[in-house]
C-alpha cells in the first residue's frame, strides 16, 4: 500500500468518524487482552482509506498471509480471462489441461472449480512442486475424486485453486504470480499485494503463532454444533507459511502476503473505484460473478445454503453471518475470508470495503468466528447516514 495519496479524511467519504472509534475499540480488545500478537485492519469507500491501522506487535509497514482470502484474488484474476472471452467456465478443464483428466476427472467443469463442487476437495499438493511444471501435471493426473463431481459442497481448501491458477497461464501465456502483479496489483497502486512475496520482503512479514486452546467434543456438543470435519488447514500447515518456500511460492489458494490496506483497496478496484478511474473489471463481470450459482446446496456444518458465486461467497439472505459476514452486511456483500479470522469483503450497498489481518491464528474456530462477525458488524455501519 503506497503513501498517504490513498488515505482520505472518514468524513470525505462519507464515513462516521464515532462508529470508526467504535470499530477500532472492537478490534483492539483481542490485541489489549493478549490473546492476538497483533491485528491490522483498513476501511475504505470511494477508492480511498478512511482507516488503516495496526495494534500490537507490528506496524503499518508490516505484511500478513491472508490465508483463504487469497482465493477471492485468484478468483478476480480468472475473471479477468473470463471479461476477455478467453475462459469459458462451461468448459472442461480437460480440454485445457489435458493431464488433468485421468482418475475419472475429465468431466470435471471450470465452474465446478470455482464452486467448490468439483469432487476432489483433499487432493494433495506439495508446494514445492509448483514451480517444475512436470511435476506439478504428473500430480494433478494422480489426483482422484471423493464423490462424484456436482453432486454436492464440500470446500476444496486449495486443490481447486491450484488448477485455476494452471488454467490462468495456459489462457494467459504468462505466470500465475505475474499475471496477478501486472494485471491486478499494480493496475490498483498497490505495490505490497502479493502471491508469492520475494525474499526481500520477508523480514516485514508478521510471524505466524497459534493461540488459544481448540474446543473439545463435548465443547461443540455442548453449544449444540457438528465437530468440524479435520481438513488439511492443520497447525501444521499453517505454520509452514513462516517458511521462504511457502512465500515466495505464489499459493493461489492461500498464499497471498499484503496488508490490510491492500486487501480493502483490492474490493474498492472489484467495484470499479481505481487509482486511474478506469474500471478494470466491468459492472456486468462484477454482476456475472457475484450471482449466486449453488442454488440450494448446503454447508454440512450450519445446515444453511452456501450461496457461493464464482470463487467467492455472496452475503445473501438474513443468515449472512453464517458465511463470515456481520448481520449489519447488505445481501450484495461479498469476499472471502481465511485461516484464523482474516477478513476480506465489500458491500455494493454502501460502498465500504474492509480488510482484517491478524498473525495470531485461534485454535478456537468459535470464538474466531464469533470475532469475524462482530467485527464485520461494525465496520459495514460505518457510513454517515443522511
Amino acid at each position: 500500500m503506497q503513501g498517504n495519496s490513498l488515505m482520505a479524511e472518514p468524513s470525505e467519504l462519507g464515513i462516521d468518524s464515532q462508529k470508526l472509534e467504535e470499530l477500532i475499540a472492537r478490534v483492539k480488545q483481542e490485541v489489549d487482552s493478549g490473546l492476538l500478537p497483533s491485528v491490522q485492519m483498513a476501511l475504505a469507500r470511494h477508492g480511498k482509506l478512511a482507516l488503516f491501522e495496526t495494534y500490537g506487535d507490528a506496524t503499518n509497514d508490516s505484511l500478513y498471509c491472508i490465508f483463504s482470502s487469497t482465493k477471492a484474488i485468484t478468483s478476480a484474476a480468472a475473471w479477468l480471462l473470463i471479461q476477455e472471452g478467453k475462459l469459458d467456465i462451461s468448459r472442461k478443464v480437460s480440454e485445457i489441461i489435458p493431464e488433468f483428466a485421468d482418475n475419472d476427472k475429465e468431466n470435471i467443469t471450470i465452474e465446478q472449480l470455482f464452486l467448490h463442487t468439483a469432487g476432489f476437495p483433499h487432493a494433495p499438493f506439495r508446494v514445492e512442486d509448483w514451480p517444475d511444471q512436470t511435476r506439478r501435471l504428473k500430480r494433478f493426473s494422480e489426483w482422484r475424486l471423493n464423490w462424484a463431481p456436482g453432486s454436492r459442497y464440500e470446500y476444496h481448501p486449495t486443490s481447486s485453486m491450484w488448477i485455476i491458477a494452471e488454467l490462468i497461464e495456459r489462457l494467459s501465456g504468462q505466470s500465475y504470480e505475474s499475471f496477478v502483479r501486472e494485471r491486478i496489483s499494480l493496475p490498483l497502486g498497490l505495490n505490497d499485494l502479493w502471491v508469492g512475496i520475494p525474499e526481500q520482503h520477508h523480514h516485514r512479514i508478521a510471524q505466524i503463532s497459534h493461540v488459544g486452546e481448540p474446543l473439545t467434543e463435548e465443547d461443540y456438543q455442548q453449544l449444540g454444533l457438528t465437530v468440524p470435519p479435520v481438513t488439511e488447514v492443520t497447525p501444521e500447515a499453517i505454520q509452514k507459511f513462516n517458511s521462504t518456500i511457502n512465500r515466495v511460492t505464489p499459493v493461489p489458494g492461500g498464499g497471498g502476503i499484503m496488508s490490510a490496506a491492500d486487501i480493502a483497496l483490492f474490493y474498492q478496484g472489484l467495484i470499479g473505484n481505481t487509482p486511474s478511474g478506469t474500471r478494470i473489471w466491468s459492472e456486468q463481470t462484477i454482476a456475472n460473478v457475484t450471482t449466486p450459482r449453488t442454488g440450494e446446496l448446503i454447508d454440512v456444518l450450519t445446515g444453511t445454503p452456501i450461496n457461493r458465486g464464482l470463487g467467492i461467497i455472496i452475503a445473501g439472505d438474513k443468515k449472512r453471518n453464517h458465511r463470515g459476514f456481520g448481520h449489519t452486511n447488505s445481501s450484495r456483500a461479498f469476499g472471502h475470508g481465511g485461516a484464523g479470522g482474516q477478513i476480506g469483503w465489500v458491500d455494493q450497498e454502501t460502498g465500504i470495503s474492509f480488510g482484517y489481518v491478524t498473525n495470531g491464528h485461534d485454535n478456537n474456530q468459535i470464538r474466531s468466528a464469533r470475532r469475524t462477525i462482530s467485527i464485520s458488524n461494525k465496520a459495514a455501519v460505518c457510513q454517515i447516514l443522511d
